[in-house]
């Protein structure tokens, strides 16, 4: 790495940018500022909770701007105060081009995809849920259309059978951070050179939208692996459910069982002790991990000990 660091303001908000941050003051990067979401009321008491960048800012005093609106005057002025040489977005809201325009360095953003499939909102879940074997993590440069500007690096990282949203999360947060200190060092080295993303036609692009309500209904009329797919993209949150017993019932994770004697999709059965099963088009979802709603998140076994059906 090159001794002079570029003056760098960071954007982020979740736990998943604190990672790329925290690398980027281990590898002695000159963040001069940090931009993340206002702080959000949490709970029944609305306490006003910080983001997972802000609390590691603090922690490390950078100097931290909250914008409500990233267009204001203000806020533009407060940026250029810095006069920082590089932008690093990692999972932050989208920039308008007054923004990402202004460093003589550009804007960098850090993607958990391989673009320019699963551009979009919710890039773990998608490709978890359609069953991907492999996604990773992308290092570009923006431009206006969201995610589509010209690559700098990709990374590989294997989708596991036993991963589920959760557990890829941190392994692309990690991988995140590492890809991210290397591209800032190709940049400054002249290393890398920015590619055109690879053109590929609406119906070969897979997206990433965001996660909606009717995203996480379960459809029993789908396959057992499609919907354990789905079980796995959703898990930890927010949770694929089915409406069971009149109410709203998460399952966090399962089994597939093919059994000859299929039924009606939808249909469940139970031994009242350790197993609770419902019908696929194509055989049973074993559930292990679920969730009543009203109730916490506990394995089936302690479950079914404390159902009432």
């Amino acid at each position: 790495m090159l001794k002079v660091s570029p003056k760098i303001i960071f954007f982020g908000t979740p736990d998943f940018a604190v990672a790329s941050l925290k690398a980027l003051l281990d590898n002695n990067f000159n963040v001069v500022a940090v931009v993340t979401s206002v702080d959000k009321p949490l709970g029944r008491g609305h306490k006003l909770n910080a983001s997972g960048v802000k609390k590691f800012a603090l922690e490390k005093g950078i100097p931290i701007l909250q914008p409500e609106r990233l267009k204001r005057p203000s806020f533009l002025n407060q940026l250029d105060d810095f006069a920082a040489d590089l932008y690093v977005i990692v999972a932050f809201r989208m920039l308008p081009e007054l923004v990402w325009n202004r460093p003589s360095m550009g804007t960098i953003n850090v993607h958990a995809s391989l673009l320019p499939n699963y551009r979009g909102a919710a890039p773990i879940n998608w490709a978890v849920m359609n069953g991907e074997k492999k996604t990773g993590v992308t290092t570009f440069q923006l431009r206006h259309q969201i995610d589509t500007g010209d690559l700098l690096l990709q990374s590989e990282v294997a989708i596991l059978p036993e991963d589920t949203a959760g557990t890829l999360h941190d392994k692309l947060m990690e991988e995140g951070a590492r890809l991210l200190v290397k591209t800032i060092d190709g940049l400054l080295n002249k290393t890398i050179e920015p590619k055109v993303q690879n053109h590929l036609d609406e119906a070969q692009l897979k997206h990433a939208p965001k996660i909606y309500k009717d995203t996480c209904e379960i459809n029993w009329e789908n396959t057992s692996q499609q919907i354990l797919f789905q079980i796995r993209g959703l898990s930890p949150y927010p949770g694929a459910f089915t409406i069971f017993q009149d109410a709203v019932f998460k399952i966090f994770s399962a089994d597939v069982r093919n059994d000859a004697s299929v039924s009606t999709p939808g249909k469940w059965e139970t031994d009242g002790k350790t197993r609770l099963s419902f019908a696929t088009k194509n055989g049973w979802i074993d559930v292990k991990e679920v969730q009543m709603q009203g109730k916490k998140k506990m394995d089936i076994a302690d479950f079914l000990r404390g159902f009432r059906f």
